[in-house]
């Protein structure tokens, strides 16, 4: 399975993200093949996108770039919609990807909206950090969200993206709790603050720094690159496959529960 890696290269997260990725399929010996890399930056853009291609070119990996600064002030100045100027971007996106006979696009801190026909044409793979019949939004949204319903659980999914924000098909995903053991305190201290204070207020005031917020962000955040990779390595040997832009598995039902596989990564020394 030839995959392509999509980011907008805009902090150091994007570095760590695809060269963890990259080293935890070579100390396996998965067969885990990038065959190209997109950034919607051009080189000399910024230091972050080009730290990125750098990056991407010591690991070997072929990289194309299409700078949709550039692309959307021209669009804009012709007079053109946001929408038009989406579908015709990623047209010319999927032109440079051809050559590549890609089946899997990973997106992975790319900052873009993708437009609906590539979505049709590619398993574009899109980590959000929430339960398949969880919260959308950001991750500060959804863990804001986990404290206001008081949430006994939570995780991440890798989902199919699709036009409709974090709501595509899910491919893979993780859970775990956020309830009992050493979770108690934290929630304790939490509803003391919520004698006096709604959710809302006590995110203005603490935010992230917020001690059930830090830990339930910790806990999640740790468990991401290995849910990604561990998709990925689902891909790479053959348990999923991909054809005009579905996933499906080679036994069982989507989607994977990969808990246990993603503990294992968290653990490995």
């Amino acid at each position: 399975m030839r995959m392509g890696w999509l980011s907008t290269g805009r902090d150091q997260a994007a570095c760590n993200l695809l060269a963890d990725v990259v080293a935890r399929a070579q100390v396996d010996g998965v067969p885990l093949d990038i065959a190209a890399v997109f950034c919607d930056r051009e080189s000399g853009e910024s230091a972050e996108s080009d730290a990125f291609l750098a990056l991407a070119g010591r690991l070997g990996i072929p990289t194309v770039t299409f700078s949709s600064a550039s692309s959307w002030q021209a669009a804009r100045d012709a007079g053109a919609s946001r929408e038009a100027w989406r579908d015709a971007y990623h047209e010319r996106v999927m032109e440079l990807l051809a050559p590549f006979e890609l089946g899997v696009l990973i997106m992975a801190g790319y900052m873009l909206v993708v437009s609906p026909a590539m979505c049709r044409t590619y398993a574009l793979l899109n980590l959000h950090p929430a339960l398949p019949d969880g919260p959308t939004g950001t991750w500060q949204e959804v863990i804001w969200w986990l404290l206001e319903e008081e949430a006994t659980e939570t995780g991440a999914m890798v989902h199919l993206a699709t036009p409709e924000l974090d709501r595509g098909p899910v491919v893979a995903f993780f859970r775990f709790r956020i309830a009992g053991g050493s979770w108690d305190g934290l929630w304790r201290q939490f509803h003391d603050k919520r004698r006096t204070r709604s959710v809302a207020e006590i995110a203005a005031d603490e935010g992230e720094s917020e001690p059930l917020f830090a830990e339930i962000r910790r806990f999640g955040e740790i468990r991401e690159i290995p849910l990604l990779y561990q998709t990925l390595r689902q891909f790479a040997e053959g348990a999923l496959t991909t054809c005009g832009g579905e996933v499906s598995a080679r036994e069982g039902a989507l989607p994977l529960d990969l808990s246990d596989l993603v503990e294992t990564e968290v653990v490995k020394p």
